[in-house]
């Protein structure tokens, strides 16, 4: 079993790795940046780079010869805590400052074509990523969360077959490894969790092309099941612990329309059942400790568009509605998520056998939402609203040979 250290990536590659989740929860979305100027929509029906290895393996069959695809994304949320009536062993602490920060989340694709109807693609990709850690450390609600971290690395071989004109399949296995931490005070001192693992999953998806001018897409991501190995310390006093975790299953239906010589149009509809992850019971040589999410499945809503400027350029933009699979029962200081609203803006540059570029922008506006949070057995209660927001900027080179 995998334990503390990092053995199975190298640190510096989980260092890039690490992120910051902008979809519910922790889920990130930012999987191109060819999608994030639409806010992901048509993210199973576009299939225009490689990146379609990750929402729809499916998309392979609509990219002749090779093809490459790379980018990143910087992610900055914000998180800043409004102290509104907290009470129990907290002490004149401060509000915690602003517990997000900016982070990185490259991906990168390739797919080939091996015959007329048979098509092979490998990704690299971080599918959930979360990343909050309070400036002051002696804060008001430190009881509930200091630092909180989860890193994802995605590893995807996929394959897809082109039946017909209309009908196209893929599948893909995914080998996907995850390291946490958490931390947070004590009377005793400092709680750490730490832990990591790797699992297998898998992903499927289908194409319909309709016509020339309309496709449709459908893709499902399956679950993935982790038991993290490490160690869990308070203060001084150290000993192993794991914990069983099962991350959620997402299901996309996406549509891609040409209406005009100059304009795409582009909707989609994701499911992703949060309710996988009900309480994290963290196994030690003294006892359990339980840190309770209790999440509800959640859905998003997008729909984009784009502008063909000339012959070589692009403007996108699109909106997304993304719920939250939290409530105000259950929200805690480590995710203090809420529904969001996405606005996006992006284009691209096509230079034709040299590639081409994406750039995106998407501002995340967040509903501010409460906190009624306790620990020690109730003996700290943090009460209060925080003034959450996020921005994603993405950059993408795709080429085909």
């Amino acid at each position: 079993m995998n334990q503390m250290t990092m053995r199975v990536l190298p640190a510096l590659l989980m260092a890039v790795f690490s992120s910051a989740a902008t979809a519910s929860a922790f889920q990130l979305w930012e999987q191109n940046a060819s999608g994030l100027g639409t806010a992901y929509a048509g993210s199973a029906a576009v299939a225009d780079n490689a990146s379609t290895v990750f929402f729809n393996p499916a998309g392979m069959t609509q990219l002749s010869g090779f093809q490459l695809s790379a980018g990143v994304a910087g992610v900055k949320p914000h998180f800043e805590f409004r102290n509104e009536g907290s009470t129990g062993l907290l002490g004149s602490g401060g509000n915690g400052g602003d517990a997000g920060g900016w982070a990185a989340v490259p991906n990168a694709y390739f797919s080939a074509q091996l015959a007329p109807n048979w098509f092979l693609g490998f990704g690299v990709s971080a599918p959930f990523g979360l990343s909050t850690e309070y400036e002051n450390g002696n804060w008001i609600g430190r009881y509930q969360a200091l630092k909180s971290e989860i890193t994802t690395v995605n590893y995807n071989p996929s394959i897809a077959y082109k039946v017909n004109d209309i009908v196209a399949l893929g599948f893909g296995l995914d080998y996907q490894t995850i390291n946490a931490e958490m931390t947070s005070a004590t009377p005793f001192g400092t709680y750490r969790v730490k832990g990591d693992d790797s699992a297998w999953g898998w992903n499927a998806g289908a194409l319909f092309t309709l016509s020339p001018a309309m496709r449709v897409g459908i893709s499902y991501r399956s679950a993935i099941d982790y038991t993290l190995e490490g160690t869990r310390s308070v203060g001084a006093n150290s000993s192993s612990a794991k914990a069983d975790i099962k991350l959620p299953d997402t299901f996309i239906l996406s549509v891609w329309q040409q209406v005009s010589d100059r304009w795409e149009a582009m909707g989609d509809l994701s499911y992703t059942n949060w309710s996988t992850l009900d309480k994290l019971k963290i196994q030690h040589a003294t006892g359990t400790d339980i840190e309770t999410f209790n999440y509800k499945d959640s859905w998003r809503f997008a729909w984009g568009a784009a502008y063909k400027a000339s012959e070589n350029s692009k403007i996108k933009f699109g909106i997304a509605y993304d719920r939250t699979p939290t409530t105000n029962n259950d929200r805690s200081a480590r995710v203090p998520d809420n529904n969001r609203i996405w606005f996006s803006l992006g284009g691209q540059y096509n230079a034709g056998k040299i590639g081409k570029i994406d750039i995106g922008y998407a501002y995340l506006y967040l509903k501010d939402p409460s906190i009624a949070q306790s620990k020690l057995n109730g003996l700290s209660t943090l009460r209060g609203r925080y003034d959450d927001s996020a921005h994603v900027l993405g950059v993408q080179y795709s080429v085909g040979f």
